[in-house]
């Protein structure tokens, strides 16, 4: 039997497969040694679970009555060297904002010293070797067809950018004439698989989008970034829509914030701008249909114009809080394929998690005592930040607070 590590008591939110949002209220979760949970079961069988895995009640961590535990956020799509100029030049689009900030600094990380101090800062220790072709604009056809190959022959994940901004595209197409789209560009060269991750995506047509989904390719949604560099709009509805794999990604120093709280705000914002554009765009329509009949002879009017314009079935409604949780949390775990590892509280899983406390000092925001979980997890996910962030877990190791070498 394995032994048991660390027992939890409380309240769970997380998402699975069947549902983007799971409130699971006086549960216990138990982890081994190697930070995998060993169960999830209801509190009411406490002692029975006391009794099936050797550990002892008084050692039951049990969280306050309005904290509960989420699972920890997950970063699809982040620049560990542009860490250093987050916030610097946002007033230009993109291949300016490149060529004039990003390129300069991130030159002078041939300094080997200097990148090791600042991958230290921004990355964990849980990696895994990646393809990375900067986008296609930075490589020849030659290169991508090689790092294609490369990443065939030793299986490997790969990462890059793709329909990031008009101007980009516009370049791509200069560069492979021969080529019927961006994505094409990395699918005949072995780019796109069901370990890819191509962050943004704003300009993706439904065609693309179909190649995504048949090559299991994934999109980290970088909505800070596309706002910031003034890219575009990603259209996530459309996207899940088509059934691709998505997460959420800050794409530091492209996005200003690091906080995977922030991506999920400006991701159902981004939702929203969407839609009343679509909308607008709707009624202007309409309203052309309807001048062209008022102006219509009436022998030129028929049976369809006498029904009224022409309606077009919509689709689209904009991104609940719900399905923004699912996306910075399980949907990012499976955009880079390790759901099997990480991303909610299945047994079996490495204990990735945050304690969150709406009541913590000088929290931003306010709970009542008649506050719903549901409720406090959307004032902790539209107003919280890192003070309402009581602990945080990862592989079953509390790294937040920071142990005390005392």
């Amino acid at each position: 039997m394995d032994a048991v590590q660390h027992v939890f008591k409380g309240t769970f939110i997380h998402s699975t497969t069947r549902c983007d949002l799971e409130i699971i209220e006086n549960h216990m979760l138990g982890t081994d040694r190697v930070g995998k949970i060993l169960f999830f079961e209801d509190a009411q069988i406490q002692s029975r679970l006391s009794q099936k895995w050797g550990f002892d009640e008084s050692n039951i961590q049990a969280l306050g009555n309005n904290e509960f535990f989420m699972p920890g956020m997950i970063d699809t799509h982040i620049h560990a060297p542009q860490y250093t100029f987050i916030g610097i030049g946002m007033e230009r689009p993109l291949l300016e904002w490149l060529e004039h900030t990003t390129f300069p600094t991130e030159d002078t990380f041939c300094d080997v010293e200097l990148a090791r101090n600042m991958y230290n800062t921004v990355v964990y220790d849980r990696v895994k070797p990646i393809i990375t072709p900067r986008f296609a604009i930075s490589c020849s056809e030659r290169l991508l067809n090689k790092l294609g190959k490369l990443a065939e022959k030793h299986d490997l994940h790969i990462q890059s950018h793709i329909s990031e901004s008009p101007a980009e595209i516009k370049e791509v197409r200069r560069l492979f004439p021969d080529y019927n789209n961006y994505t094409e560009v990395y699918d005949r060269n072995k780019l796109l698989t069901n370990k890819t991750v191509m962050a943004h995506g704003c300009y993706l047509t439904n065609e693309e989008l179909c190649v995504f989904r048949e090559r299991g390719a994934a999109i980290s949604h970088c909505p800070n970034s596309n706002i910031s560099l003034c890219s575009g709009h990603l259209d996530v509805r459309n996207a899940l829509n088509h059934r691709v794999k998505m997460g959420l990604g800050t794409d530091v120093a492209g996005g200003y914030s690091i906080s995977l709280l922030d991506a999920i705000r400006k991701a159902i914002e981004t939702s929203k701008i969407i839609f009343m554009e679509r909308s607008k765009s709707e009624r202007d329509n309409n309203e052309t249909q309807n001048k062209q009949q008022e102006n219509m002879k009436p022998d030129e009017v028929n049976e369809d114009t006498q029904n009224g314009p022409m309606k077009t079935e919509n689709n689209h409604n904009v991104l609940s809080y719900k399905e923004a949780f699912w996306l910075a949390t399980l949907g990012g775990s499976e955009a880079l394929g390790i759901d099997h590892i990480t991303g909610n509280f299945k047994v079996g899983k490495e204990f990735d998690a945050l304690i969150i406390n709406p009541e913590a000092k000088d929290s931003p925001f306010e709970v009542n005592s008649h506050v719903s979980k549901e409720e406090m997890l959307q004032r902790f996910l539209y107003l919280g930040d890192d003070r309402n962030i009581k602990s945080v877990y990862v592989a079953g190791i509390c790294v937040v607070p920071f142990p005390s070498n005392t």
